[in-house]
C-alpha cells in the first residue's frame, strides 16, 4: 500500500486546526449531555452530524451521569454492542436497547 503524499505546511495546518475544532465541537456535546442541556436521545437522533457520529459509544456513556467505565463496558456488553463501536454505527436495535436502558421506555 503506498503512502499519501506528505503535506504541505499550510495543509498540515489546516489539518491540525480543523482536527482541533472538532476535538473543540465534541468535548461540547459531552459538556451538553453531562449537564443535562442534552440527552442520549438527541444525540442519537442527530447521529447524521459528522461530529456526533464520529464519537464513540463508550465515551457517550461515560459522559452520562453514574457511568463509568466499568458500567458502560458492562451495559454495551449486555446490549450486544462493540467496544469501538462509534454512534453513527448503532443499528435500530442496539438505539433502541440504549434508550430503553436510560429511558425506561
Amino acid at each position: 500500500m503506498a503512502l499519501p503524499p506528505p503535506l504541505s505546511e499550510d495543509q498540515r495546518r489546516d489539518a491540525l486546526a480543523k482536527a482541533a475544532e472538532a476535538r473543540r465541537q465534541r468535548a461540547a456535546l459531552k459538556d451538553q449531555l453531562r449537564s443535562g442541556e442534552a440527552t442520549l436521545k438527541d444525540l442519537l437522533d442527530r447521529t447524521d452530524d459528522e461530529i456526533v457520529g464520529k464519537l464513540k459509544v463508550s465515551d457517550v456513556l461515560q459522559t452520562i451521569r453514574g457511568v463509568g467505565k466499568v458500567r458502560a463496558r458492562k451495559i454495551m456488553t449486555r446490549l450486544d454492542i462493540a467496544e469501538s463501536r462509534r454512534m453513527r454505527g448503532l443499528g435500530a436495535k442496539q438505539i433502541e436497547s440504549l434508550l430503553k436502558e436510560f429511558t425506561g421506555k
